[in-house]
């Protein structure tokens, strides 16, 4: 990854000075949340975090998982996991899936005027119910020989993800579900043999989500790039830490 990894960039910096909205990404205010100081490196200073390696396989799985909805979306059907789950819904047929779903070049955006900053961010999938309420879908893939949950202190990205895509879908007035839906798939590893193929559990597992964050959460970071002062690190944040220990030796 070391070729791809630019240790101190010059653009995508934010300037207090400018009159061009500031791209902010749904993940950067989640690294926000978690480290206002690796934030403020990041999107101040252009010092990222070394990016981890890609996973190809759960890329893959989010692939084959959207073509299989696209095939019933084009039929105005319901996936039959949609069926066994209870869910009273079908996937939506909307003109921007595509840009909605692209979250490099596109995506779901809005523009938040008070701090000039540009929210966005891509989802995996959006569903509708009879009530004409958009629902907020996001995939999932993991291998574990437990049951698949969204409870785990860590999993709280997971529910911050949901809420701010349900968050930026009504600043763009569309009706949203509370209720949005995880489509979590599970490799099993009980099988006799690999046989070349691999085959997963799948659950969806609803989460009723609450955007009364997400305002603030915008504004504190844009406070906080407006700002000359490095902030705090985040209690829990590995990257500080590794910073710190790093620091002592070489001191």
């Amino acid at each position: 990854m070391s070729e791809y990894y630019n240790p101190k960039r010059k653009s995508n910096l934010y300037d207090p000075n400018s009159t061009i909205p500031f791209r902010l990404s749904r993940s950067k205010i989640d690294l926000f949340l978690n480290c206002p100081r690796c934030f403020y490196l990041d999107r101040k200073l252009g010092i990222a975090q070394p990016p981890g390696y890609p996973f190809s396989l759960n890329s893959a799985v989010d692939k084959l998982l959207k073509k299989e909805f696209d095939i019933l979306r084009e039929k105005g059907e319901a996936h039959p996991l949609m069926k066994q789950f209870g869910v009273n819904a079908i996937p939506l047929k909307h003109e921007k899936l595509n840009r909605w779903r692209d979250a490099l070049s596109g995506g779901i955006t809005f523009l938040h005027r008070k701090t000039n900053i540009l929210i966005t961010g891509g989802i995996d999938d959006l569903w509708i119910n009879p009530e004409g309420e958009y629902i907020i879908v996001d995939y999932k893939a993991t291998s574990k020989d437990s049951e698949v949950g969204i409870d785990a202190d860590w999993q709280i990205g997971y529910k911050r993800q949901m809420e701010i895509y349900q968050w930026l879908f009504r600043q763009n007035g569309f009706k949203v579900s509370d209720t949005g839906y995880f489509v979590y798939c599970n490799g099993k590893t009980d099988g006799e043999k690999f046989d070349a193929k691999l085959e997963f559990d799948i659950k969806i597992i609803p989460y009723k989500g609450d955007v009364s964050w997400v305002e603030k959460a915008v504004q504190e970071a844009a406070a906080c790039l407006r700002s000359d002062k490095l902030p705090p690190s985040g209690i829990d944040c590995d990257f500080c830490k590794y910073r710190q220990a790093l620091k002592s030796v070489e001191e």
